[in-house]
């Protein structure tokens, strides 16, 4: 598989669809309902989320016929190409949709190449609200901007970010347990909250807040993110050698063959520097 060659080419479609994302900030925005998880932010979709989805595919389509790929996309039912082909384009074509909606930045386009093991090869991150790329390829490095990211930490707090605020989380206390250990573990002043964004720019924000972390607990109700909520971002997290895993610190399942959401699962995606250490 030619990762540099089929990476630009995701990021090409990433950027293609941030304009046409960008224009759709600009108007009017009609909110519709489709089938999702429990949450609300599951169920929304707009114009611009088919939009930025019709642009990337006219990228990305060619490189499934001519490397013989499959494809799994947020607003595209799920063909199941991913369970037969070594390699699936993983799509987001606008993870934060309801940040969108409310004119807030916390909106991102996430594309990422998987196996068929469930392994992130390629995750791409574009910002539309900064135009900031950010972009990794198995055995590659994780880049900002095209250039290398060097990931630091220089707060003296804990920054647990979230979707959304940990007062409307169920498992509120088993959340905040966790935080308080790893708090004085890390020798710090406390935890302070970051919250509103996708998860894709939660991930990213982890990152860039450090010492910082991102998790959801397991649960029953359909939900938790999908696989391409995470795809991306969990490519660019293995090149900085830091973890994105299920809750209990496993692999993350990102070829799930019962369903695309995570809930079952969980996430832990972790920025705490060397100490960092799980329950």
């Amino acid at each position: 598989m030619k990762l540099t060659e089929l990476t630009a080419i995701a990021i090409q479609a990433a950027r293609a669809a941030a304009q046409v994302i960008q224009q759709y900030s600009q108007e009017a925005i009609t909110v519709q309902k489709k089938e999702g998880g429990a949450n609300y932010a599951s169920q929304v979709v707009t114009a611009a989320d088919l939009a930025s989805e019709k642009v990337i595919l006219s990228h990305l389509l060619p490189s499934c016929k001519a490397y013989d790929i499959g494809l799994l996309s947020e607003e595209t039912d799920d063909d199941g190409s991913r369970f037969t082909k070594d390699f699936f384009w993983c799509i987001d074509p606008m993870d934060g949709t309801l940040a969108f909606i409310n004119g807030e930045p916390g909106y991102a386009v996430a594309i990422a190449l998987v196996a068929k093991d469930g392994t992130p090869y390629i995750g791409v991150v574009l910002d539309p609200s900064t135009n900031t790329l950010y972009h990794a390829a198995k055995g590659k490095g994780a880049f900002k901007n095209q250039k290398p990211w060097k990931i630091t930490r220089g707060n003296n707090h804990l920054t647990y970010v979230t979707d959304k605020k940990l007062t409307d989380t169920p498992g509120i206390a088993t959340i905040e347990k966790y935080l308080e250990r790893q708090v004085h573990q890390l020798g710090l002043s406390g935890f302070v909250e970051m919250s509103g964004a996708g998860a894709v720019l939660s991930a990213i924000r982890v990152l860039e807040n450090g010492p910082a972390c991102m998790l959801k607990l397991p649960k029953k109700q359909k939900g938790g993110g999908s696989i391409w909520d995470y795809a991306a971002t969990a490519c660019i997290y293995n090149e900085l050698g830091l973890p994105a895993t299920n809750f209990d610190g496993g692999q993350l399942d990102l070829n799930s063959t019962e369903s695309t959401f995570m809930n079952t699962q969980g996430v832990f995606f972790g920025n705490l520097g060397e100490r960092q250490k799980r329950y």
